[in-house]
């Protein structure tokens, strides 16, 4: 009788292809799969009876800023807690790695001091091995990160020099593992950057298939411009494109996914291009004062100088500053601040777009945070798929699992097969939900009862296991 390290017994699989599920028993042996279906006649050290419960594939973050809370909290409870096993971090033009600059300063927002900037992506890479994650990492490099690095002044577009050095480092992380460019052009940082600019950086990662995700310049008024932009990047450069968080904000530009959707879809049939949306009408970043008007409400996240700022209503605060909400929005600096702006039809739309990803787009950092940070993919399964049926829910297993997987070419990942790694989430399908809210956002989610990554149980019944089982991913 054959014996296998652990099985999951009586599961309904989700095979991360979209499929109707299947009843059967899974099988681990070390960190891969290497049994599903009637496994009768296979034992295990330690086996869960999965009866009446879904198991699929880990889920993967395709648009994170985990790049330090990788680091400070290795058992990334946050994304864990909700059946999340790989994320993707250095999104929207930011990355810890490479970054070079000799002073700390808003220039990149994930760089809180020296002993968190990575001068290489191999220095970063470096210290993941020494303090292993609970879950596995794939890197962008940040094209705002590269502007830092090498130009004296970022209101300008890069000069052939600098142009060059940019390359160099972009060059030099994809050697160490990272798996693509980010761009963030809406970002004051990178706004001076022209297209060719950008597109010489992308067409570095050509050769080794890299990934470029974009930010795009604009998601309002200009929307359809910022999209062929992110589209010829790709094109004249030779790379795949994601459009990062897609989405319409601004009260004057709700109900343009029709329109957004439909250019998408036309680009879709001249090159590779995907898109990533987040679950929620309020967006979240720094507190940008040019951009607060746009929003319905602003709920402030974090506040430097004035700390019990934090968690409260921009136009409260205003009032009793005695300012204009833009005036608040500029005393308060530096800030964050969550962005109610976008229409809940356009976020159903953009979900159910044929291909489209999921991806949390958290702020670990942030006093009191978007709520998800923590409740993203519970919220698709239980919210979304479950309860108001927008998709079903393998449809909504594969967007965050076989699809991304597939998108970002990460070998062995986000499938139920033999052979395939052993990234595994078990959930009650009838009670997964989200319970972070914007009042008490830091909350891990209900139905998740079993998150297994390369083989180790690293979430359980509620708790950490302390297991570190993660590793860096490297381009299929």
């Amino acid at each position: 009788m054959a014996r296998a390290d652990f099985i999951f017994r009586n599961a309904e699989i989700y095979d991360g292809t979209g499929a109707a599920p299947s009843k059967g028993d899974v099988a681990i042996t070390g960190d891969r799969i290497v049994g599903v279906g009637a496994l009768a006649s296979l034992t295990a050290d330690k086996e869960v009876d999965a009866k009446g419960k879904a198991l699929a594939p880990g889920f993967i973050d395709v648009h994170t800023h985990d790049d330090r809370y990788l680091l400070d909290q290795p058992a990334v409870p946050a994304k864990t807690s909700q059946g999340v096993t790989s994320v993707v971090i250095g999104n929207c033009g930011f990355s810890m790695a490479p970054y070079t600059r000799a002073e700390i300063e808003r220039d990149n927002w994930f760089v809180s001091d020296r002993s968190t900037a990575f001068p290489t992506v191999a220095d970063y890479v470096g210290r993941l091995a020494k303090t292993p994650p609970a879950l596995n990492v794939a890197i962008l490099v940040g094209h705002n990160s590269l502007r830092a690095n090498t130009m004296s002044d970022l209101g300008q577009p890069a000069s052939d020099a600098e142009l060059a050095a940019m390359q160099s480092q972009l060059r030099e992380a994809m050697d160490a593992g990272a798996i693509g460019l980010s761009s963030g052009l809406f970002y004051p940082p990178g706004r001076a950057a022209t297209t060719q600019e950008v597109t010489a950086l992308a067409s570095v990662m050509a050769k080794d298939d890299g990934l470029y995700t974009a930010h795009i310049r604009d998601e309002r008024e200009r929307v359809l411009e910022a999209i062929d932009e992110a589209a010829q990047i790709g094109r004249d450069a030779g790379v795949r494109v994601v459009i990062s968080h897609h989405k319409t904000a601004g009260r004057a530009n709700f109900g343009r996914t029709v329109e957004t959707l439909a250019l998408i879809a036309r680009l879709q049939k001249h090159q590779e291009l995907g898109l990533d949306v987040y679950p929620y009408i309020a967006s979240s970043t720094v507190m940008l004062p040019d951009y607060v008007e746009s929003a319905d409400k602003v709920t402030i996240t974090w506040c430097k100088g004035r700390p019990e700022f934090s968690g409260r209503d921009l136009d409260t605060v205003a009032r009793e500053l005695g300012l204009s909400r833009v005036e608040a929005a500029k005393a308060v600096l530096p800030a964050g601040a969550i962005y109610f702006q976008m229409s809940e039809d356009d976020v159903r739309r953009v979900m159910q777009y044929p291909g489209a990803m999921i991806g949390s787009d958290g702020l670990p950092w942030d006093s009191i945070p978007h709520p998800r940070l923590w409740g993203t993919f519970p919220r698709v399964l239980g919210h979304y798929a479950r309860d108001e049926k927008i998709m079903s829910l393998p449809e909504a297993v594969h967007r965050m699992t076989g699809r991304p997987a597939a998108q970002f070419k990460l070998k062995d990942r986000g499938g139920i097969k033999v052979g395939a790694f052993a990234d595994l989430v078990l959930f009650d399908k009838d009670t997964v939900i989200d319970t972070a809210t914007f009042d008490k956002p830091k909350q891990p989610a209900a139905g998740i009862e079993l998150v297994m990554v390369n083989g180790q149980i690293v979430w359980q019944d509620g708790w950490e296991t302390g297991a570190r089982a993660g590793g860096v991913l490297q381009r299929a």
